[in-house]
């Protein structure tokens, strides 16, 4: 059964611009100004969106002098995509399963 943080994370990743972040992260550990030049986005609007996918616990810091770089925690999407699966077997499972109208 999904929680009402599952329901938070998947607001956070419906946004098209942290789901592109998301995407690109996956691929590759990433500064601010390597996202800026993939997505096109400012660097404020950018700082922002990585902002909530951080407080959200989908992306990681790691400082490298005077940058920071981001990367995908690969089991906060893991534990979704898994709850994801469990619901699609529970549908499948009960496809046949109607309730009679009164």
């Amino acid at each position: 059964m999904m929680t009402s943080a599952d329901a938070d994370l998947m607001r956070v990743l419906a946004d098209p611009l942290r789901l592109r972040i998301v995407n690109l992260l996956a691929r590759e550990t990433l500064c601010t100004t390597h996202l800026m030049e993939e997505t096109g986005a400012k660097q404020t609007n950018l700082s922002n969106h990585l902002k909530v996918l951080r407080e959200a616990g989908v992306v990681e810091t790691e400082p490298c002098g005077r940058w920071t770089y981001y990367k995908l925690r690969p089991d906060v999407i893991e534990t979704l995509a898994g709850q994801f699966a469990g619901l699609a077997a529970t549908a499948r499972a009960a496809a046949d399963n109607k309730r009679a109208c009164p």
